[in-house]
């Protein structure tokens, strides 16, 4: 594959395991925002170092806006959906959608609006 290919360059960092997942899990959160503290509760298995590196990465990417508030302690930050992290929902919606229709029976979740589970 041509590594100049968008595809391919896209993939580099979308694909990441955990990546979506955390992306997914911002746009839950009140005005598509959450804490460092949430996502780790929300991810469970999710090790700190991975979430750290991941939202690092999607920082850098501009899909998501990293808030730092040091007049607390501990140091309160918080993760934002960027315009084009915003985005991105319409590709998981998109991921969710297809999955259900050609390779998961999970009925509860075909049934269920997405709006309902905030996708």
């Amino acid at each position: 594959m041509d590594e100049n290919c968008t595809v391919n360059l896209t993939v580099k960092y979308l694909t990441k395991k955990w990546t979506l997942l955390i992306i997914l899990e911002i746009y839950k959160g009140d005005n598509h925002t959450r804490r460092f503290s949430e996502l780790k509760e929300k991810l469970g298995d999710i090790t700190p170092k991975i979430l750290s590196e991941r939202l690092q990465e999607l920082e850098e990417e501009g899909v998501v806006i990293k808030h730092v508030d040091a007049s607390t302690v501990p140091v309160k930050s918080e993760y934002t959906l960027s315009e084009s992290g915003l985005e991105l929902i319409s590709v998981i919606r998109g991921i969710k959608y297809w999955a259900l229709k050609w390779k998961i029976d999970n009925i509860p979740c075909g049934n269920q609006e997405c709006k309902n589970c905030k996708l």
